[in-house]
């Protein structure tokens, strides 16, 4: 019994340590994705095309990575839709909608309209697949919605660009379609794909997507030599592209993918929200976008919406389970970070 006892509480002592490291990990990502926006804002201001940026960074990510994809060359035969959907939809149309949205509206704004997605996630599996869904998710939606109205203040007419609110949406309409997919290919067991492959490749596709339709060949390249203005401060352009392909891209992403396996995919996602406090905190420091008092409110309602709608279900249960089985109608979809 001390023997069973001592071993019981190095697997705890273990599971906690585990617990805590994929905390931190998850910290960096949302840290290094709320960069993004900060960081590519002044060079689409500096003379350089959004989807130009959206190019530089998926391209250079996808070079990073190739490593890794070669590694897990067989999921091209063995998971060719799941790769192709997470390029189009994860990769290419998610960085592209925020990119040309943050050329028109503030960062923070921007990506808070984006975190609309955990609600549009669950109107999927409401009203699409037509299963039910919980009060304290009903509710967190109401919040997300609320909030938004704040940030867009929508008593003045709407105070941004409309066209940049849609294109955020449009963020939120391809993260939702990423978080379906990953729900289709959660429950493959042992034969479910690596998402380090997954997020290599979907980097490939995303990269080739976007070189047909920012046509790079076109870009003016001068602008990499020059220097970009960050709120009266001048940046080397070439720093702020590498922030945008390491930090903001491959750091991000694989600090996500590497706390999820330690964390369950709700609390991941839930410290994923923190994503747009630093982007909205960074704006405003950096760039000098700073928002009303009713907009940070209202921003504060968004996240607290997404908390609830990411947190309101219960989570699968392990195969080892074999009592108290959550019913299939019940499980939820698994957030990840995909955030720009």
């Amino acid at each position: 019994m001390p023997v069973r006892g001592t071993q019981k509480k190095l697997r705890g002592a273990a599971a906690d340590g585990g617990r805590g490291l994929g905390l931190g990990l998850a910290l960096v990502s949302a840290v290094a994705f709320g960069g993004s926006g900060v960081a590519a804002k002044p060079l689409i201001e500096g003379g350089l095309d959004a989807l130009h940026v959206v190019w530089l960074r998926v391209a250079g990510a996808a070079l990073v990575m190739l490593p890794v994809a070669w590694r897990h060359r067989a999921l091209v035969r063995r998971r060719p839709a799941l790769l192709a959907g997470f390029g189009l939809l994860a990769v290419a149309g998610v960085q592209a909608c925020y990119f040309a949205s943050i050329s028109r509206i503030p960062v923070g704004v921007a990506l808070l309209v984006e975190y609309l997605a955990p609600a549009l996630v669950l109107g999927w599996v409401r009203f699409v697949q037509r299963r039910p869904v919980t009060r304290a998710a009903a509710l967190g939606v109401v919040l997300a919605v609320g909030g938004l109205a704040c940030v867009v203040e929508v008593w003045s007419g709407l105070s941004f660009d409309a066209v940049g609110l849609l294109l955020a949406l449009g963020a939120a309409c391809c993260q939702v379609g990423y978080f379906v997919l990953s729900d289709q290919g959660s429950d493959a067991g042992a034969d479910a794909p690596d998402p380090l492959g997954v997020i290599a490749y979907g980097l490939l596709v995303g990269a080739a997507v976007l070189t047909v339709l920012a046509r790079p060949w076109g870009m003016d390249w001068g602008v990499l030599a020059r220097t970009a203005d960050m709120d009266g401060s001048r940046v080397p352009a070439w720093v702020l592209v590498g922030w945008i392909v390491l930090i903001a891209t491959v750091v991000a992403y694989v600090t996500g993918v590497l706390s999820v396996r330690r964390l369950s995919p709700a609390v991941a996602g839930v410290v994923a929200c923190l994503e747009a406090v630093v982007a909205t905190v960074l704006a405003w420091v950096l760039l000098g976008e700073r928002l009303s008092a009713p907009q940070l409110v209202g921003g504060a309602l968004v996240l607290v919406g997404a908390f609830i709608a990411q947190s309101s279900a219960p989570a699968k249960p392990s195969p080892d389970d074999t009592a108290g089985a959550v019913p299939e109608s019940e499980q939820r979809l698994s957030p990840s970070g995909t955030a720009a």
